[in-house]
């Protein structure tokens, strides 16, 4: 198949480092854009980062959403990330704050003490029912928001590839009950199915390149004419359209 000039030139220059967890690139610019959920995961965190005595962030990424949670942060704060070159960055970040990196491989493994934390936020990031339970104290607080496993499925759609199976089943009624389940009371909870919409192709493939387990081993070679049909699309309509699973779950250990 012969493509535009245009089309490749877009995906050779996609191909940009990624560090932390910044989509500025294609956020500021307006080449990618998400439909406000109707919450607000930092307005919901803040209240109690300030009444906590001591906190965790999990999946911390490069520091970004915690960094920003200043000067809000209690005296003890540890954050862990388990995507090795995100360490480094995250530590340069947040060290300054008092704030401990810690790298995690095995979220089943914790490296922290019994009741360790008051708090604990999760963005985006697996966890073990079981362990989260074991490094909070009773009364304590745990607030996550997560990707559900149908999120984006329009991407693989397009590719030919399945969701992924070990995930696809993960959404608001299936965590509530495994913190039930481990001790936790479930003390409110929002699912939404919102629009993201990307603006031009070089765009989804940076996105792409960021998230790998969306379409495992993504190489846009591979996928030149999944990508080129996707690229007419945004040239006719402007844009390529896919939907957001996101659900949140605030929860009270006992």
């Amino acid at each position: 198949m012969l493509y535009d000039q245009t089309f490749l030139d877009a995906i050779r220059d996609a191909n940009q480092s990624f560090t932390g967890w910044d989509f500025s690139l294609i956020t500021d610019t307006g080449r990618m854009q998400y439909q406000l959920l109707p919450w607000s995961y930092g307005s919901i965190v803040i209240p109690f980062v300030q009444r906590a005595d001591s906190m965790l962030d999990m999946g911390t990424g490069g520091g970004e959403f915690l960094s920003g949670l200043q000067p809000f942060l209690p005296a003890s704060v540890h954050a862990t990330e388990g995507y090795k070159p995100n360490v480094p960055v995250a530590a340069e970040r947040l060290g300054p704050l008092g704030v401990n990196v810690v790298y995690v491989e095995d979220e089943d493994n914790l490296p922290f003490g019994d009741a360790s934390f008051d708090l604990i936020i999760n963005r985006h990031e697996s966890y073990s029912p079981r362990e989260l339970r074991r490094i909070i104290s009773d009364q304590g607080i745990f607030i996550t928001q997560q990707s559900g496993g149908t999120d984006a499925w329009q991407m693989n759609e397009k590719f030919g590839v399945p969701l992924n199976e070990e995930f696809a089943h993960w959404n608001l009624k299936v965590a509530a009950d495994e913190l039930k389940e481990h001790g936790f009371n479930v003390t409110e909870r929002k699912e939404e199915l919102a629009v993201q919409r990307f603006y031009d192709i070089g765009a989804l493939v940076y996105y792409l390149h960021a998230i790998p387990w969306q379409v495992p081993e993504f190489d846009p070679e591979r996928y030149l004419d999944s990508l080129y049909e996707i690229y007419g699309i945004i040239q006719t309509i402007g844009y390529f359209e896919v939907t957001q699973h996101r659900f949140l779950i605030q929860a009270e250990a006992y």
